[in-house]
C-alpha cells in the first residue's frame, strides 16, 4: 500500500508525541526507591552492603548476628552466605579490584578476608587496640582505611591497614589534624587523594587529604543534625551519598557540601549503601527499620564498582 505524505506526517507526529511522553517516565525511574528484599530477613544490625563483580549483594546479619547474607541478581529474597567465626559480628563489607571480600568484625576487632569464590574467612588484620572497627573502604592499591569509633567516649580514629613488601599486613592509627568525633561512614574520592568520614555524634561530614600514615588538610564538608548520619559512598563523579539515619533519605552532595538532591526511602533508618547492577548505577540501601534492603537507580557509577572493573 502506498504511503501518502499526510500519513508520513501523522506517523512522525505520533513518534514525537510518544518520545515526549516517554522522556519524563524515564527520568522518574531515577532516584525512585523501592523495597528489594522481604521485611525481617535481616536483624536490627543490618549493615555493610557490598556488591561483587558478578552483581551479588552481600549484607551482614541475616537471620541472626554473625552471619552474611547474599542477594543474587534476579532473586526475590536473600540466602545465607556464611557464618563468621564464633563471637564475631560483621559491620562492613568491601571488595578490592581482585575480588577479595573484606569484612570488618567490630566485636572481635578483626578484618577478615575471603578470596574470590571462598567461603572461609581468614583474619587479615587484628588489633586489640581497636574499639571496633566500624566501616572500611579500599583504595585502588589495596590499602584499607577503617573508621574506629569510641561510642562511649564520643570520639574516634581512622586506621590504615596495608600489606607490606614482605607479605605481612600492618596497621596503624593515622595521625590527624583534629580530634575526631564518633567516626562512622568512610569512603575515598575517585582519585584516592581524599578521605570522607562521617561523625555520628556531631552529624558532620569531614574530608581529609590522604598521606602515608597521616591525614592532613581537614575540611568540614557539611553539618547535618547530630546522630543523623551513618554510612556513605562516593560515585565516579566525586559525589558523596550519605545515609541519613532517622531521616529516611539518602543525601547526594557535591564535595563542596552542597546537597544536590535527597532520595526519599521506604524506611526511615538507612544504615549504609552500595553501588551495583551491571552498570554500577543501582544503589542498594540497608534499612534497620524492618531489616530489609531497598534500591534505586542513579545516574553515575559508584567508585567501588568502577574499581572492581579495573577502570578506576
Amino acid at each position: 500500500m502506498a504511503i501518502t505524505s499526510r500519513a508520513i506526517s501523522w506517523c512522525l507526529c505520533c513518534e514525537l508525541l510518544l518520545a515526549i511522553s516517554a522522556a519524563p517516565a524515564r527520568e522518574l525511574e531515577l532516584f525512585q526507591s523501592s523495597q528489594a528484599t522481604p521485611t525481617g530477613e535481616y536483624t536490627f544490625g543490618i549493615e555493610g552492603p557490598a556488591v561483587d563483580r558478578d552483581g551479588n549483594l552481600f549484607v551482614v546479619n541475616i537471620g541472626k548476628p554473625g552471619t552474611i547474607g547474599k542477594f543474587a541478581p534476579g532473586a526475590t529474597r536473600s540466602e545465607k552466605f556464611i557464618d563468621l567465626p564464633e563471637g564475631s559480628v560483621g559491620n562492613a563489607i568491601r571488595f578490592d579490584r581482585e575480588g577479595t571480600m573484606f569484612v570488618a568484625d567490630y566485636k572481635r576487632h578483626n578484618i577478615f578476608a575471603l578470596g574470590k569464590d571462598s567461603r572461609q574467612p581468614q583474619v587479615w588484620f587484628h588489633s586489640d587496640q581497636m574499639s571496633q572497627p566500624n566501616d572500611i573502604t579500599v583504595s585502588s592499591h589495596g590499602t584499607i582505611y577503617a573508621s574506629d569509633p569510641n561510642w562511649k567516649g564520643r570520639s574516634g580514629r581512622i586506621w590504615r591497614v596495608a600489606q607490606a613488601a614482605d607479605g605481612t599486613v600492618q596497621g596503624e592509627v593515622m595521625a590527624a589534624p583534629r580530634a575526631m568525633g564518633t567516626t562512622n561512614g568512610i569512603d575515598l574520592s575517585p582519585d584516592g587523594k581524599r578521605l570522607y568520614v562521617s561523625e555520628s555524634n556531631s552529624g558532620q561530614i569531614w574530608s581529609y587529604a590522604v598521606g602515608v600514615g597521616e591525614l592532613t588538610d581537614a575540611k568540614l564538608v557539611r553539618t547535618f543534625e547530630p546522630d543523623t548520619v551513618d554510612g556513605l559512598r562516593t560515585d565516579v563523579a566525586g559525589r558523596i551519598y550519605v545515609a541519613r539515619i532517622l531521616r529516611g533519605v539518602i543525601a547526594i552532595m557535591q564535595p563542596s557540601g552542597a546537597v544536590e538532591r535527597e532520595v526519599t526511602l521506604s524506611g526511615k533508618e538507612p544504615t549504609n549503601l552500595a553501588f551495583g547492577g551491571s552498570d554500577g548505577k543501582t544503589v542498594f540501601v540497608t534499612q534497620r527499620q524492618g531489616g530489609f534492603v531497598e534500591t534505586f537507580r542513579t545516574d553515575r557509577e559508584g567508585r567501588e564498582h568502577c574499581l572492581q572493573g579495573s577502570r578506576c
